[in-house]
């Protein structure tokens, strides 16, 4: 089992590789900027989401992707998108604020997975633009859907989430929070926890890290540096399709192994309003680790 753990990077410097990478902006359009993410996945969302996936361009980005690593050629990859596209939800900054009736997560982006003909998998996150739907990251394994699958299976009907400040997953319903990984285990125990407990662990961990905080404008949001955003991040003006994908891997390899929680460099919970898909580009890269599903 593998699970993306979050190291921090530089903002121009992803956006940059992201930019040259992704088939997200053609030269000539207007930036992709971020735009508040819709509350929910609705049919409509998920086609447009699932045509921005297994468009021509993205799918030759994904051929240089599987590549990289030497294991295929960038010819024979032959990369597929299979099954349904899904949302992904993450811990909700109203819920750590303690706002009435916030839910304690929220739709971040949505997400599709693409596999080559070697039978590497990739998970596409797309997000709303100002551009419309886009393909903002493209991540290695499977997370979000065996997390999906495992959280189906241990509470029918609840939402699953993940709270990435410790790369944890969790599925919630019913007033409990239940751990769906060895991070959500060490923080709320292997038979979960009630809603109202799992409130005060992340507002006394997070409460005070949240936008517009001291810790936020010191720039300790995992590397998020206002300043530095390149214009129109992170569709960058002259970004096409014929880029090469290792800008991706290049600019992570770059940025150095993840800080962890015992750093307190911890990411500023809902960076901006536009979705983890667009905001994690502007500051973290995913890798993947070793880990246990609960």
């Amino acid at each position: 089992m593998s699970l993306r753990a979050a190291a921090t990077t530089t903002v121009a410097a992803l956006a940059a590789a992201l930019a040259a990478a992704l088939p997200v902006v053609v030269a000539g359009q207007a930036a992709a900027t971020p735009v508040p993410q819709p509350p929910a996945a609705t049919e409509g969302n998920r086609a447009a989401a699932r045509e921005a996936a297994g468009s021509p361009g993205t799918l030759d980005t994904l051929s240089r992707f599987f590549a990289r690593e030497g294991r295929i050629s960038a010819a024979a990859a032959r990369p597929r998108i299979e099954g349904e596209t899904i949302p992904v939800h993450y811990l909700s900054p109203d819920f750590v604020a303690g706002r009435a009736d916030a839910p304690v997560s929220r739709m971040e982006f949505l997400v599709s997975k693409a596999v080559s003909s070697d039978g590497q998998q990739a998970a596409l996150w797309t997000a709303k633009t100002g551009a419309g739907w886009q393909v903002v990251n493209i991540a290695t394994g499977d997370d979000e859907f065996r997390y999906g699958a495992v959280g189906a299976r241990k509470l029918p009907g609840g939402t699953v989430f993940r709270e990435p400040q410790i790369d944890a997953w969790y599925v919630s319903g019913g007033g409990r929070v239940l751990p769906l990984d060895e991070d959500a285990v060490r923080a709320v125990g292997d038979r979960g926890t009630t809603l109202a407990a799992y409130r005060a662990r992340v507002v006394k961990a997070y409460g005070d890290k949240l936008p517009g905080s001291a810790y936020a404008r010191g720039g300790k949001a995992g590397g998020y540096d206002a300043a530095a955003v390149a214009p129109g991040a992170p569709g960058a003006a002259g970004a096409g399709a014929g880029a090469p994908a290792e800008a991706v891997a290049a600019a992570a390899a770059a940025a150095g192994p993840a800080p962890g929680p015992e750093s307190g460099l911890l990411p500023v919970i809902g960076a901006a309003s536009a979705g983890a898909a667009v905001l994690a580009l502007l500051g973290v890269r995913r890798v993947r680790r070793a880990q246990t599903t609960a």
